[in-house]
C-alpha cells in the first residue's frame, strides 16, 4: 500500500480534479441580442418593446428572440424576429444582423454561435412628418372656408 502512494504525484492529492460548470440563462442571451439590435439602424423588434427591454422592463417576456443551447458542443443557436424599414435591402440587413449577433454573443459568452436565423415579420413604413400633416390639415380648413 505504501508503495502505491510513493509512485503517486503529490499534486494529485493536493489538487483534486475539479469540474467547472457554466450555465447561461436565456435572459442573458436576450439582453445581449437586444443591446446589439439597438445599435443597428433600420430595424425594430416586434410590438415595439425594444425600449422597455433596454430599460429592464418585462425582459422575461421579450418576443422575437429565441435561443437554444447545446451544452455538449458549447454552441448556441439564435432566432430573431424583427421588422425592417421600408426601402432597406433585406439581404444586406440580414447579413449585418447575423454577423453582429454572432460576434457579440461569442465575445460575451465564449460560446460558438452555430446559427443565427433572422425572420423579417413586417415592414416599418415611413411616418409622415407632423408638420406636413398639420400643413395639409390647415390647407383643407382654408379650402372649406372659401
Amino acid at each position: 500500500m505504501f508503495d502505491q502512494l510513493k509512485n503517486m504525484d503529490a499534486r494529485e492529492i493536493q489538487l483534486p480534479e475539479t469540474v467547472f460548470i457554466r450555465d447561461i440563462e436565456t435572459r442573458v442571451f436576450q439582453a445581449i441580442c437586444l443591446q446589439t439590435l439597438a445599435k443597428i439602424d433600420g430595424i425594430g423588434l416586434l410590438e415595439g418593446n425594444l425600449i422597455d427591454s433596454l430599460l429592464g422592463r418585462d425582459l422575461e417576456r421579450v418576443k422575437g428572440i429565441h435561443v437554444e443551447q447545446d451544452q455538449k458542443k458549447h454552441t448556441v443557436e439564435i432566432r430573431v424576429e424583427i421588422n425592417i424599414g421600408y426601402g432597406i435591402s433585406i439581404p444586406e440587413k440580414a447579413e449585418e444582423v447575423q454577423s453582429k449577433l454572432a460576434e457579440e454573443v461569442s465575445r460575451w459568452t465564449g460560446l460558438h454561435v452555430a446559427a443565427v436565423h433572422v425572420i423579417f415579420k413586417d415592414l416599418i413604413l415611413p411616418q409622415p412628418d407632423a408638420e406636413a400633416a398639420e400643413g395639409e390639415q390647415a390647407g383643407a380648413e382654408l379650402e372649406e372656408a372659401f
